[in-house]
């Protein structure tokens, strides 16, 4: 053999090197490599499973895209009656089915969030719970008023008999463990955790979410597909930490555009903005084992509301979560599509130059609070697809090929 082809050879033999393929493989446990490859190739597909869309033309894009990681796929957002509906669950299986059938690496994201309501109490308490808690057997239903917090704290907070449960009550862990095992159950492989800091508003310390996330990996490592759960959530104040080790993954927050003054509608990313998770994201021992300074992160476009004059500069006097009066995404979908392309690419190069332990995740599909204009009239859009434009579905916001192209550049970059 001659040196150079033994030089092509140890290329193509030795994985880390550029020329090997990108690896999404894990069981038990993820490396950082893998998970940060899950991370740049991470796309919001909210609720997913019920098809707010078209499910057919979601998933052809998800595979035109290359994408891996598939963010809030399948969640309930208080409605929790929905969970004894064989249709809900079913829904969840096909989707993650059909994605499996396209590509079996990829990971598909439910939610565990800070809202429980009264319809809780429809939801019988399975006996394989209990025994997980060593508590005795008995027939009853979940306990909403148990879930609470005592001092009456944020009991209400989003509406009469729809409160943010206390992570300190046994009855919220037990809720939050048969959440997430059904999730496991249907093949889901993430799970965010939403406003973390909220629900254990008592819990400073994180004692009760090491506790229940133990739990929730304890399952996934008995019976997930490949014997793990990949955790994250919302981390204002940087992210958990436990005598030195995290408690999550990886973290994640939104993205928090700050408005150019005197350009309307116009938005930049900056280091130290508002509560803006850049260069913050705390280090320690990963749930895997890896150590790091820095936790990789993700940031998206969130939605959760808008002000009462949108358009307008809502950041003049102090910092603001709101965009020109919208929420992330909703600013986004208010943009001309030559404009969102180009704020893609920009926020994509700007983590790069920035924080290169933070990660975009895609806007693929959201809710908007008070979206543009149906151009087909019926008042106005309700929810944000990145979608190329087609007949078969004339609601696509354009952004498919823009996320392709940016995610192919960076393949290419890779393996210079």
């Amino acid at each position: 053999m001659t040196k150079t082809a033994v030089f092509v050879f140890c290329l193509l033999a030795v994985p880390h090197l550029s020329l090997a393929k990108r690896n999404y493989r894990f069981d038990g446990n993820v490396s950082r490599q893998v998970l940060e490859n899950y991370l740049s190739r991470s796309i919001t597909m909210t609720e997913l499973y019920r098809a707010p869309g078209n499910l057919d033309d979601d998933i052809r894009m998800l595979k035109n895209i290359g994408a891996k990681f598939a963010g809030r796929a399948i969640y309930v957002w208080g409605r929790e009656s929905r969970l004894i509906d064989p249709e809900f669950w079913q829904q969840g299986r096909t989707m993650v089915d059909r994605l499996h059938r396209i590509d079996r690496e990829m990971v598909l994201q439910s939610c565990l969030f800070e809202i429980v309501t009264e319809e809780v109490n429809r939801i019988p308490l399975p006996v394989w719970v209990l025994e997980e808690f060593r508590l005795p057997r008995e027939e009853r239903n979940f306990n909403y008023r148990q879930m609470l917090f005592p001092d009456g704290r944020m009991v209400n907070h989003w509406r009469s008999g729809s409160s943010v449960p206390d992570i300190r009550q046994l009855e919220t862990k037990m809720w939050f463990y048969f959440l997430a095992a059904s999730y496991i159950d249907i093949g889901i492989e993430a799970i965010h955790v939403g406003q973390l800091d909220l629900m254990g508003r008592g819990d400073p310390e994180y004692r009760n979410w090491y506790d229940l996330l133990e739990r929730i990996r304890g399952y996934a490592k008995r019976k997930a597909r490949r014997h793990y759960v990949i955790l994250d959530a919302h981390v204002p104040k940087g992210g958990p930490v436990v005598d030195g080790k995290l408690l999550l993954d990886f973290h994640s927050f939104p993205l928090r555009p700050k408005e150019v003054p005197g350009q309307p509608l116009k938005a930049v990313l900056q280091v130290g903005y508002s509560d803006g998770l850049y260069l913050r994201s705390r280090g320690g021992i990963a749930p895997s084992g890896w150590k790091c300074e820095h936790l990789p992160y993700l940031v998206e476009f969130d939605n959760f509301g808008g002000t009462r004059t949108p358009g307008q500069a809502s950041q003049t006097g102090r910092a603001s979560i709101f965009t020109w009066g919208y929420d992330e995404i909703t600013w986004l979908s208010h943009q001309p599509e030559d404009y969102r392309n180009q704020w893609l690419r920009y926020a994509w190069d700007w983590l790069k130059e920035h924080d290169p332990d933070g990660f975009l995740q895609m806007p693929g599909g959201r809710m908007l609070t008070n979206g543009p204009p149906d151009p087909n009239g019926g008042g106005r859009l309700r929810w944000y697809f990145a979608n190329t434009k087609s007949a078969a579905f004339p609601q696509g916001f354009g952004q498919e090929e823009t996320i392709k192209a940016i995610w192919r550049a960076d393949e290419r970059q890779r393996r210079k």
